[in-house]
C-alpha cells in the first residue's frame, strides 16, 4: 500500500482538537439529512393506473399484492444481465447489505427485488447468493421501462436519473441508454389504490450501501481510486465484485455492466 494514503501522526491533543473539529461538520450534515428526509416525505404522489403483473413464487401478481397487506412498498430495481447470467455486482452488493426485514415490517412497510428477467434465472441466482428476500420478475411487463430501470429507444423515450437521451450522450453516460438499469422506487397504498411517491437512482443508491457507510469511517475509504482514496494497489478491488467471486481475477466489466 502506497504510504501516501495513511494519515499523519500526531498527540491524543491534536487529534482530539481535528476530531472536534469534524464533529461539527458531522452534526451540520446530520441536520440536513434531517430536512431532506422531511423534504423526501412531503413529496406529492401520482396514482399508478397501469395494472401491473409479476411472477413470483406463487405465479403472477400485480403490484397490489407486492405490498403483502402492509402500507408502503419499497421496490429495489435490481439488474439482472441475462446475458451473463448472473446479477449485477454493484446491486448484489447492496443486497447483501439488506437486513432482517422485521424492522421494516413493524414499520408497515414491505421491501421487496424486481428484475425484468425470468423468474427461473433469477431464483436460480437467489439460490447462489443466499438471499432470501421476496424477488419477482417484470419480464414483459411495462414496469420497468415506465420506473427508468430498463433503458430501450424501441419501447419508450430514454429516461434515467431523470436525464433524457440528449442529456446523458452530451454527459458521457452512454452506458445508461440501453439495458438494465439500478434504481430504488417507492409506492404507498390506500386501499386498493397504489400511489408513487419517490424514486431514485445512480449515486442516489448509495443511502442503501451499509457497507459503504462503514467504510467511510475507516483512512483507506472505499478503497475505488477516486477522491483521494488508494485502489488496493490494482488487486481488481476498485469495483464492488460478487461476494463469492472476490479470490477470482478482475472482472471485464464493472457493477454498471459497461467495461471497466
Amino acid at each position: 500500500m502506497d504510504r501516501s494514503y495513511i494519515p499523519e501522526v500526531a498527540t491524543r491533543e491534536q487529534w482530539l482538537a481535528a476530531r472536534k473539529a469534524l464533529l461539527e461538520q458531522e452534526k451540520a450534515l446530520t441536520r440536513q439529512r434531517d430536512a431532506l428526509n422531511r423534504a423526501r416525505r412531503a413529496l406529492p404522489m401520482v396514482a399508478v393506473e397501469e395494472d401491473y403483473r409479476f411472477q413470483g413464487p406463487q405465479g403472477e401478481v400485480r403490484l397490489l399484492d407486492l405490498f403483502e397487506g402492509r402500507s408502503q412498498l419499497i421496490v429495489y430495481h435490481f439488474m439482472y444481465h441475462m446475458d451473463r447470467g448472473e446479477g449485477c455486482d454493484g446491486c448484489s452488493c447492496l443486497v447483501d447489505n439488506i437486513g432482517h426485514q422485521s424492522h421494516l415490517h413493524a414499520r408497515d412497510t414491505t421491501l421487496v427485488l424486481v428484475s425484468r428477467a425470468p423468474l427461473a434465472d433469477l431464483d436460480a441466482f437467489k439460490r447462489r447468493m443466499g438471499w432470501t428476500l421476496p424477488w419477482y420478475s417484470s419480464y414483459g411487463s411495462r414496469f420497468n421501462y415506465d420506473y427508468q430501470a430498463t433503458c430501450d429507444e424501441t419501447v419508450a423515450p430514454v429516461q434515467y436519473n431523470y436525464r433524457d437521451q440528449a442529456e446523458l450522450q452530451r454527459l458521457g453516460l452512454d452506458y445508461h441508454l440501453q439495458g438494465e438499469q439500478p434504481g430504488v422506487s417507492v409506492f404507498l397504498r390506500d386501499g386498493e389504490q397504489v400511489f408513487h411517491t419517490y424514486s431514485c437512482y445512480a449515486r442516489g443508491l448509495e443511502m442503501l450501501m451499509s457497507s459503504f457507510h462503514y467504510l467511510d469511517l475507516t483512512p483507506f475509504g472505499r478503497s475505488e481510486g477516486w477522491d483521494g482514496m488508494p485502489d488496493l494497489d490494482g488487486k481488481g478491488l476498485n469495483w464492488t465484485r460478487l461476494h463469492d467471486e472476490y479470490e477470482q481475477a478482475a472482472p471485464a466489466h464493472d457493477c454498471c455492466g459497461h467495461k471497466a
